[in-house]
């Protein structure tokens, strides 16, 4: 039998801001979620809006799991070397995988191929999935009858509370929250930073990285839906 595939899309965005300071993918948001699909035998591959070398945030030295899969061989190339999605077919995948990185901020939500290639995926029957600041690729991704995925459907993500804890708020270009409640997702939401998931057939997103990893749980697990 062919093993299924997941898609993890990255940023491809390094730059906070006007802050002075770098994000990218937060890379704990695809290496811990990664385990768990490729546990359940799944092959893992990569998306990232620009191509090429992926910018990471989120690295911390007592992170034994995100420090063991970035210092695989395939890993570090294949990060090093991502396609764009004009380059994918969505007919190989299984599940797209948004990851968060408050880089998605600035260029998630208008990366028309990517959000397209998710479109189908989820067209051909497979899942969308997102954590914390990913389920900005769900903002313009629309199914065959034109629709927007997230309308009527219980969506968590980095919330606007979250936001202002770290300090974002008036730094991000939008509030995330807000945005797909705007699209007509039923945020769902648990208090700052605690883990919270929610799976509404197959659309699975978490609110935060203590989020992550269930996220990829729930894929596995198969549609259903929890609130």
């Amino acid at each position: 039998m062919t093993k299924k595939t997941v898609l993890f899309a990255l940023t491809s965005h390094d730059t906070l801001g006007d802050t002075g300071r770098k994000t990218g993918a937060y890379a704990p948001e695809f290496a811990h979620p990664a385990e768990v699909f490729e546990q359940a035998g799944y092959n893992v591959a990569f998306v990232s809006v620009a191509g090429g070398e992926v910018p990471l945030d989120g690295l911390k030295d007592d992170d034994t799991v995100t420090q063991q899969f970035l210092a695989r061989d395939d890993v570090r190339l294949a990060l090093k070397n991502t396609p764009t999605a004009a380059d994918l077919s969505a007919e190989d995948y299984n599940v797209i995988y948004f990851a968060g990185g408050h880089g998605t901020m600035w260029d998630f939500r208008d990366a028309n191929e990517l959000t397209e290639l998710a479109g189908r995926i989820y067209d051909n029957g497979g899942t969308v999935a997102a954590v914390c600041h990913g389920p900005s690729g769900l903002i313009n991704l629309t199914t065959k009858d034109g629709a927007y995925l997230v309308n009527g459907k219980v969506v968590a993500c980095f919330t606007n509370d979250e936001e202002a804890a770290v300090g974002l708020a008036d730094t991000v270009p939008y509030l995330l929250e807000t945005a797909l409640t705007e699209r007509g997702a039923k945020h769902s939401k648990t208090a700052n930073f605690g883990q919270h998931v929610v799976a509404d057939q197959r659309l699975v997103t978490g609110q935060n990285p203590a989020s992550a990893r269930l996220v990829a749980e729930l894929v596995v697990a198969g549609p259903t839906t929890t609130d």
